[in-house]
């Protein structure tokens, strides 16, 4: 394979066998939300987002597990019937068909990880 075409194939990825910092990979956009898949596959994504202040996802569901690790920022996750703040480091687990919405109370960075199964 030549190393356009490699390239090409891994594009959004990160580097092979180096180490990145995920919080690096996306910039806070005023009024926005940025994300940059880094793995995508039949069995899940991989995700990290940006969002600016009261920036949000509003409520929805899906049918398979999520995760989401704070990276950077102040968060309002709220699964079901409860409201969450986690804290930078912290992951949390949205279940497969339980509706959430998350809303940044400051400009705010994760990492989605979607496992379809």
């Amino acid at each position: 394979m030549n190393p356009e075409n490699e390239e090409n194939q891994h594009r959004g990825a990160i580097p092979p066998a180096l180490p990145v910092k995920l919080a690096d990979l996306v910039e806070y956009a005023e009024g926005a939300v940025v994300s940059r898949t880094i793995a995508k596959s039949e069995k899940g994504t991989l995700t990290v987002f940006a969002f600016d202040t009261e920036q949000e996802l509003s409520t929805h569901s899906a049918p398979f597990d999520a995760y989401v690790q704070i990276l950077d920022g102040d968060v309002e996750i709220t699964i079901g019937e409860q409201k969450l703040q986690p804290e930078v480091g912290e992951t949390v687990l949205m279940p497969a068909d339980v509706p959430h919405a998350l809303r940044a109370l400051s400009p705010f960075k994760m990492f989605l990880i979607m496992i379809r199964g």
